[in-house]
Formats: C-alpha cells, structure tokens, sequence
C-alpha cells in the first residue's frame, strides 16, 4: 500500500511539472515615450532630454522613469509568474538604456538579452527587443530600413528583425514604430502604408523559404488595426474564420471596435500598439504553438492597463499617465499602454 501512494504522489508531481511547463508564454509590446539618457548625442537631436535642455532631463528624472518600466514589465510578468520571453520596445534612444532596463533588480532574473541597431531617426530614438535566450534561440537579427518611394531620403526608425527558434519551432519576429500623424492623419497616410506594405513583404519572403515559420510582427503604427495602413497594406485580417496559414491576423481590431485603447486623443481612445500574428499561428495545428486568450478573455489580444498608470485628474483625467505634459515632469510612465499576447501549445 505504501508503494502504491508513493506512486501516486510521484504521478502528481510529475503532472505537475508538466502542467507548469505547458505555461503559455507572453510576447509584450510597449513604447517607452522618449526614453532618452541624460548625455547630449551632437549627432542627434536630443537636446530636449538633458540637463541642460527644457526639461531638465536629469539623472533622478532617468533614474525615476527606468523604476517605472522596471515596475510595469515585472507586473506584466507577476501576471502569471512568468517573464515574458520577448518584449519589443519604441521610442528608446540607445543600447545604454535599454542595458539600464535589463540591469534593474526585478528583471535581472529574466537575464533578458538585447537585439538592437541604431536607426537613422533624426530625433536618435530607436526600436528593439528583449528576449530570454532560454526560450528564444535566436540565429540572427538585422535592421532593415523602413523606405517610403516617394521619399527616397526620408529618415525614420528601422524595422527591426529577429529569428530563430522557440521548442525547436521557427519563428521570425518584426518590430517597427511607423511614422506619424504629424500634418494629419489623411496627408501622412501614405508613409505609413508604404512601410506596412514593406513588413507584408518581408512576412511573404519568410514564409516563402520556409512555409512552417511563424510570424510575429508589432509596433506603434500610429494608426487604429481598422486603418487602410494595416488592412490592406499589411493586409492583417480581423476575423480567424476562413484564415490561412501564410495570412496575417490583427486581434486588437476586436477589441477596438469594443471601446478599448492604448492611448487617447481628444477624449477618444485609439490602439496605435499593435501585434499581428501569421495564420499558421494564429491557427496553428496540434502541438505546434498557438495563439491563445488569456484565462477569462473574450480577446485573443490584451493591453496592459494598471491604476498607476492612470493619469487620475486634471485635463488628461483617465489617460495614459505619461513622462512628461509639455515641460512639466509628471514622472508618470509612457503615453501609451503596453499591449501582450500569448502563445501555447
């Protein structure tokens, strides 16, 4: 009898380890909202972020901003215990930041590793990932510039790409923060379709030479998933149904259209933070990795909103609570919420 219960508590402690491993895993999306260091860079155009500069960018104001992230991306991870195995990241100006990220105590154990380049942003500010190499084995990475025809000299962020294998599958990873609104959205349209147009290339190209890989492409694309920029540049679909594997699926467009944000302009909420999914992981086979919805969501997209980071009164009541309002410090967060999903098997 005794052998029997031995055996027993060995099975359950073997289900239980299979049950942990099974965990799905999170891939995080977050743009930082100017997150500068405090040296003047003569070959950007920083100098708005110094201490010499009208915001007073000082080294307790930087020092402020990475606990804030630190808090954020620990938070995301407490979600269910588990550091998210890849995060990209918009609007961060150098490695060195991004090394100060990665140091902080709370992420530390992660020991996330860095794919980053520096773009030809005029402003410096770049796009990169954090990834944890003892899920993601990654085998290269390479920026490619982000080309508008009609402008051959236009100077933005990189599309930022990454490769290599989770579980022995394949996956390739794009991460890019397209152009703004800047002259309105209708006049400055036409960049941000020619980039979305760009990335829809380089998805087909991958999956041309290997028909298994899957895609995970995200960013700030400073326009909503129902914007012409994503459903027929980048041509993302919205609805699983009749999806094919080399198509690409959009599931934040839901949860637009159900009232959701991640940041908000004149009193109405936009998702700007987007990840967009190829088909064969959106609908993946049997014991293959899948997209999957968090436990109790009717999304398969979610977006990381906490009531720090809210801003809670004044003219931006209920808004992202951002870094800065003009040159008033708020030591707030970003001006964006982070957006996540989860794959699993």
């Amino acid at each position: 009898m005794k052998k029997f219960i031995a055996f027993v508590s060995f099975i359950t402690i073997l289900s239980t380890i299979s049950i942990a491993k099974e965990k799905p895993y999170k891939v995080v999306f977050y743009n930082l909202e100017n997150f500068f260091d405090t040296i003047n860079d003569p070959e950007i155009h920083d100098d708005e972020f110094t201490p010499e500069g009208p915001k007073e960018w000082t080294t307790a104001k930087y020092n402020k901003k990475l606990n804030n992230i630190e808090r954020v991306f620990f938070d995301i991870a407490s979600i269910d215990k588990n550091y998210p195995i890849v995060i990209g990241v918009s609007e961060v100006e150098n490695r060195g930041v991004l090394e100060d990220i990665v140091a902080t105590p709370k992420l530390a154990p992660a020991n996330y590793r860095i794919a980053h380049f520096d773009s030809p942003d005029a402003r410096g500010i770049d796009v990169a990932f954090l990834y944890r190499p003892d899920v993601f084995k990654i085998e290269g990475k390479r920026p490619v510039k982000a080309n508008v025809p009609s402008i051959p000299d236009f100077r933005t962020r990189d599309i930022l790409t990454m490769w290599g294998t989770i579980q022995n599958e394949p996956f390739f990873f794009m991460v890019a923060h397209w152009p703004s609104r800047l002259g309105g959205k209708e006049a400055s349209e036409f960049k941000r379709i020619a980039i979305a147009k760009q990335m829809r290339n380089i998805a087909d190209s991958v999956m041309q030479v290997n028909p298994a890989t899957k895609i995970i492409a995200m960013g700030d694309f400073n326009d909503d998933p129902t914007d012409q920029s994503i459903s027929e540049g980048l041509q993302a679909k919205f609805k699983l149904k009749n999806l094919t594997p080399k198509d690409l699926y959009d599931p934040y467009a839901d949860m637009l259209k159900a009232g959701y944000g991640t940041l908000a302009y004149n009193d109405a909420w936009n998702i700007f933070d987007n990840i967009v999914v190829s088909g064969n992981l959106a609908k993946a086979s049997a014991g293959t990795f899948k997209l999957e919805k968090a436990s109790g969501s009717k999304f398969y997209g979610n977006i990381f909103k906490q009531h720090y980071m809210v801003q809670k009164e004044g003219r931006y009541k209920g808004y992202p609570l951002r870094t800065y309002v003009g040159n008033n410090f708020q030591g707030g967060f970003s001006d964006h919420f982070p957006v996540y999903i989860y794959i699993g098997k």
